[in-house]
């Protein structure tokens, strides 16, 4: 089984010369590529300098993570691509129960390892911690992290485990399933591309796990800040996006209901002297409602699954059940 680590760059050279010796250091026996999107440092002569074990592609332009990974994934070789972001730091023995899943279960096409916070190596790391999950609205949550509440580790989430989608920080994927799929939808740019393309594999019936002897330390945040209302804007769009795409059942009333409580997060921005991150909810509509008719023909042609997300709303079970943790809904 041939499996490529694939490292997204844009003006990263910094993160590469802190985070790719561990990579390299424990990732036999996968090749090691660096897919670069069209940086303008001198990242790629960097790497071509001082680790010259590790393969380049480089990009022609700046795609975002979606159209990015889709082209440099079409020029790889492998049965199974691992997508790394750069900012995140790999442990010895990281591959190992990975490789065991899918060679031993040929219905897993998606995995996630534990996700960790390298600023703070005992607890878990937002983009993912211990695999994703999804409310019926199209909410994103994870175990170990529920919007802003980030679990302490405490082996609560060391066995594996079914998920619903595994993060984009690192996410394993067979190549038979990633072509099947057309990789990513290329207008999301970036955020939320993996959930929409976790689903879409569900709908299909693959599986998706989480490997949790398995463990990475992500930095997070690295390449676009946790602040920034151009973050804001890609999630809740990108959201809307997937939840039309790939939802199923009464379409119209989950997005009537999106919606309003989309409006509800934005009142939240303004109490919170945020306003750039509500004007950034406005665009994400505005978006959302030029691109509808696209979204629309997409779901007419696509299959849809039931009982892929949490029964209750995660909103109502966070903020009015004050259930903050996973094992708690």
């Amino acid at each position: 089984m041939k499996l490529a680590v694939v490292i997204l760059n844009w003006n990263g050279k910094e993160l590469l010369q802190t985070f790719l010796p561990s990579v390299i250091s424990y990732s036999e026996p996968a090749d090691i590529y660096v897919a670069d999107n069209a940086s303008t440092d001198d990242s790629v002569t960097f790497i071509k300098t001082t680790f010259p074990t590790v393969k380049v592609i480089q990009n022609k332009q700046n795609g975002g993570y979606a159209k990015g990974y889709n082209d440099a994934l079409n020029q790889i070789d492998a049965d199974i691509f691992c997508l790394l972001n750069s900012d995140v730091e790999v442990t010895q023995n990281w591959l190992q129960s990975i490789i065991t899943e899918f060679k031993t279960h040929p219905e897993t096409a998606i995995i996630q390892p534990k996700i960790l916070d390298f600023k703070k190596k005992s607890h878990f790391e937002y983009a993912g911690a211990a695999g994703g999950f999804i409310d019926k609205f199209g909410y994103p949550f994870c175990r170990g992290r529920i919007f802003n509440t980030i679990e302490p580790d405490e082996g609560q989430y060391s066995t594996n485990a079914t998920i619903f989608w595994a993060s984009g920080a690192c996410f394993f994927i067979r190549k038979s399933v990633f072509d099947e799929l057309n990789g990513f939808d290329e207008s999301f740019f970036a955020h939320m591309e993996e959930i929409d393309l976790c689903w879409r594999a569900f709908n299909l019936g693959y599986t998706t796990k989480y490997i949790g002897d398995s463990c990475i330390y992500h930095v997070g945040g690295a390449t676009l800040k946790t602040n920034s209302p151009h973050k804001t804007y890609l999630n809740f769009r990108n959201s809307l996006y997937t939840l039309v795409k790939n939802a199923h059942g009464n379409i119209l009333f989950m997005v009537v209901t999106r919606l309003i409580l989309d409006g509800i997060a934005g009142i939240k921005f303004l109490l919170e002297l945020k306003p750039k991150h509500t004007l950034a909810i406005l665009k994400a509509h505005v978006a959302f409602y030029k691109k509808i008719k696209t979204l629309l023909k997409f779901r007419k042609s696509a299959n849809k699954r039931e009982n892929y997300y949490e029964k209750s709303s995660i909103i109502t079970s966070y903020y009015l059940k004050q259930c903050k943790t996973f094992n708690c809904l």
